[in-house]
């Protein structure tokens, strides 16, 4: 249990991370939100959309966040966004481990991203994911709800946001209900770049 467990968002200003409807995940404000990885080499390596792209911090990040990560834990409503987005081969290349309470069996993809759905809790999945880690990080990835669930339980060491000049004014906002009275939190950087500035937190209890 070497590795950090983490979440990595983009967020408006107005503190939100994605639109109350999944139908509208890839509307204009989602976009907006976006708009600042898509242009990035790593983005297109990991799409397996062709060469090119954009070098510079905003890659490093992305792809530094990506190697941290040896396995992720998301709720079951981020699932079913993806499972109609997502590509043939997953864009993880780990195990993933959704929280839900649907029985199923392990949803392997190309490309090394098998899905495993844990019916017993958000402490389960993270021993799972922890375990499949091993000495990498662990990513909640989402969505909103389950990274909340997580910083409740106190089970974030640290946490990004890249925030993105952009107003949603209505949405899933990321700490909606967040219980304050058991989080601290210690800055551990501020980065801007020509598109967002990303933040890093270290999350301890209070």
């Amino acid at each position: 249990m070497a590795g950090k467990v983490f979440f990595s968002v983009s967020m408006s200003l107005d503190g939100f991370i994605a639109p109350e409807s999944s139908e509208d995940l890839m509307g204009q404000q989602w976009m907006e939100l976006q708009q600042w990885i898509f242009p990035l080499r790593f983005f297109r390596e990991n799409l397996k959309l062709g060469e090119g792209g954009e070098e510079g911090r905003d890659n490093d990040i992305a792809r530094e966040t990506y190697e941290r990560t040896g396995a992720s834990v998301m709720g079951k409503r981020m699932f079913d966004a993806g499972e109609k987005m997502w590509p043939k081969e997953a864009p993880f290349h780990t195990p993933v481990f959704v929280v839900t309470h649907e029985k199923r069996d392990p949803w392997e993809r190309p490309g090394g991203t098998t899905f495993h759905f844990v019916n017993d809790g958000i402490e389960t999945a993270l021993d799972q994911a922890r375990e499949a880690a091993g000495d990498r990080d662990v990513r909640i990835a989402g969505g909103g709800a389950t990274i909340l669930e997580y910083v409740n339980a106190g089970l974030v060491d640290e946490f990004s946001i890249a925030l993105s000049p952009v107003l949603f004014g209505s949405g899933i906002r990321l700490f909606e209900g967040v219980d304050a009275s058991r989080v601290a939190l210690e800055p551990v950087r501020s980065e801007p770049s020509s598109r967002v500035t990303h933040l890093t937190y270290a999350v301890h209890p209070r």
